[in-house]
């Protein structure tokens, strides 16, 4: 079967099984590894000869390294430098001890085999842990960032791990020594140099030609032209893409790669992952599935064991530690790579080859189950057995307290700042008061939703409450207990949406905020000015529209539970606004200049900006 027929079927297969895979809530990644499997000899033998086009896939890997790359400049890793190899070398050095000494005993290897096998199954799977992670909106907390940096240390010690298998093979290779090292450092040198100096103005003369799909090629070149000198040196072709990508990361083209590059890795990463898929063995998993189904538990526990107790070691918190050992508890490609060098160098034998291969996909497909039951099941049980220990607030009277500090809340909170108000806030987010409190600022840890917070907040003596919480159910309780317990208090309530606003006003609130509502004037007024609409009529517009809104809102707030009757409002305040612009449009064409203000129920107001949310 030719090679474009083969990546033909695979497309189709792509698109058709992993929407489906999606809608059931499989994790992307696992629906490329199951279509590679229904594709491959084990089942449908559709595409027999993954091997023709394995080396092609292999580019998703090398791209996602590239723009991982991208996205860390030279003084983040700098700043990452602890996490990176503190937490990096404990995780692979203390895993891939105890995985040697469990391969020595229980497969009867050789100590060669044993430590390249121990130390193989220790590496994670970069691609596949960053797919799961960025999927799920997470690569930004904190055990994202903790599993990013031990991917990649990992990454890079996969490079000596390659070098020292011919040494253990007992091998003369002048590839690998002092010289290899050598030429690595030498190439690592030549490779900044370069995009100082030669890259960064190549980009320049490229971005001058106006010819914008050249700087998809530009980046594809690169990446290629490194991939090319790094195999010939005999390098790590992923670690040579991922330090390219540093090297590009401060540069002003950073975004255009990366945007250029992104589809082609997206597309090469789901192929390599089908080939992964299409050359598993499940024969092996009738033949012999208590070692390929107890070898996969054995990783994944070993693996989750080792990384929660380095990480509970290095003080963090239960959540965070179980999270990041799920996160990386599988075997990796790297393991691939390591484990067939390794084959190839007669270190170990194809017969352990290729359970290998399969224990190490069976961990990957167990992963995402394993991370649904841990943040499902077991972190809400330690949440909930665990009772917060909410902070001490100190008893200073500030006329100001402003619960909920997310953005709505801090914006309140700077300009109170920059007019040297004193305020107290306090969040229940525990990581948002960690970073706050990592650049100075002051929050404090607590529920606003329970009496015993507010009192020591001081509540009874402030002026001002301001209830900027996020959750509804939440805001109404605090807002509730405010109206009662303290009715002359002045409560400036954030109002989630419309529904928010009438069941605050049902409680008599009188001063709310609806999100976004003025961001969404000031920029329909900017709208409105760029589509060379005269200053004055733009907002005219925008106050009409606004004092039509508030008459429909306070009209709305006795039938707001009737889905029926909201609609039917809604529709005639169109219709009527609709009339009124007809009506000021006409007037307007009249040359007796009548002054146009009637209407504006509201106070003049800067909507040329707004920060509100």
């Amino acid at each position: 079967m030719s090679l474009l027929l083969q990546i033909t079927i695979f497309l189709g297969a792509s698109l058709l099984l992993v929407p489906l895979a999606k809608r059931f809530g499989i994790a992307t990644v696992l629906g490329y590894l199951f279509t590679g499997i229904l594709l491959g000899p084990s089942v449908f033998n559709i595409a027999s000869d993954p091997e023709s086009i394995q080396e092609l896939a292999e580019f998703g890997v090398i791209l996602l390294m590239f723009i991982i790359g991208l996205e860390l400049r030279p003084q983040r890793l700098w700043e990452m430098r602890k996490s990176i190899f503190l937490m990096g070398s404990l995780q692979v050095g203390m895993t891939g001890i105890i995985l040697a000494i469990v391969v020595f005993f229980a497969l009867s290897q050789g100590l060669a085999a044993s430590f390249v096998i121990g130390t193989a199954l220790a590496l994670s799977s970069t691609a596949f842990v960053l797919q799961l992670l960025a999927e799920k909106q997470q690569l930004n907390t904190t055990f994202g960032q903790q599993s990013f940096s031990v991917l990649l240390f990992q990454d890079i010690a996969a490079i000596p791990l390659l070098a020292i298998i011919p040494l253990l093979a007992g091998s003369e290779s002048t590839h690998h020594g002092i010289a290899y090292f050598a030429a690595i450092i030498a190439t690592f040198s030549g490779l900044f140099l370069f995009s100082r100096y030669m890259m960064r103005p190549f980009f320049r003369f490229v971005a001058k030609s106006g010819a914008h799909e050249l700087i998809t090629a530009v980046g594809l070149f690169i990446v290629l032209g490194v991939v090319v000198l790094m195999d010939v040196l005999g390098i790590s072709t992923t670690l040579g893409a991922f330090l390219t990508g540093v090297l590009l990361a401060d540069s002003e083209f950073r975004h255009e790669l990366e945007a250029s590059i992104a589809p082609f890795k997206g597309l090469l990463l789901g192929l390599f992952f089908m080939t992964v898929g299409m050359t598993t063995q499940l024969s092996l998993l009738v033949d012999m599935p208590w070692l390929i189904i107890g070898g996969a538990f054995i990783l994944i526990l070993v693996k989750s064991i080792t990384l929660t107790a380095i990480a509970r070691y290095l003080k963090y918190s239960w959540r965070n530690s179980l999270l990041l050992a799920t996160c990386l508890s599988q075997g990796g490609e790297f393991a691939f790579v390591v484990l067939k060098v390794a084959s190839s160098e007669k270190v170990i034998t194809q017969a352990i080859l290729e359970p290998l291969t399969l224990i190490v996909t069976l961990s990957m497909v167990l992963t995402p189950m394993l991370y649904w039951l841990i943040s499902t099941w077991i972190i809400p049980l330690i949440d909930k057995e665990k009772a917060p220990v909410y902070d001490e607030i100190p008893d200073i009277h500030n006329p100001m307290i402003i619960a909920g500090f997310g953005r709505f809340g801090q914006i309140i909170a700077r300009i109170a700042h920059l007019q040297h108000q004193s305020f107290t806030a306090i969040d229940s987010n525990l990581e948002k008061v960690d970073f706050v409190r990592q650049y100075g600022g002051t929050l404090y840890y607590g529920d606003a939703t329970q009496p015993d917070i507010l009192r020591s907040a001081g509540i009874q003596h402030a002026k001002v409450f301001v209830l900027a919480i996020d959750d509804i159910e939440d805001s109404m309780n605090v807002a509730r207990h405010i109206r009662l317990n303290y009715p002359n208090l002045k409560l400036l309530v954030r109002a989630r949406d419309r529904h928010h606003v009438h069941l605050l006003r049902d409680l008599g609130v009188e001063q709310i905020w609806r999100e976004t509502y003025l961001s969404s004037l000031g920029m329909a007024y900017r709208a409105l000015r760029e589509l060379d609409i005269s200053e004055e009529d733009a907002y005219k517009s925008i106050e009409l529209f606004r004092d039509y809104d508030e008459k429909l809102l306070i009209q709305q707030q006795r039938i707001y539970t009737d889905e029926q009757k909201i609609y039917e409002t809604h529709r005639n305040a169109l219709a009527e606004l609709e009339h009124l612009f007809e009506s000021d449009a006409q007037i307007r064409q009249e040359p007796t200049g009548v002054n146009l203000q009637r209407g504006l129920a509201h106070p003049r107001i800067d909507v040329t900006r707004d920060d509100s949310n």
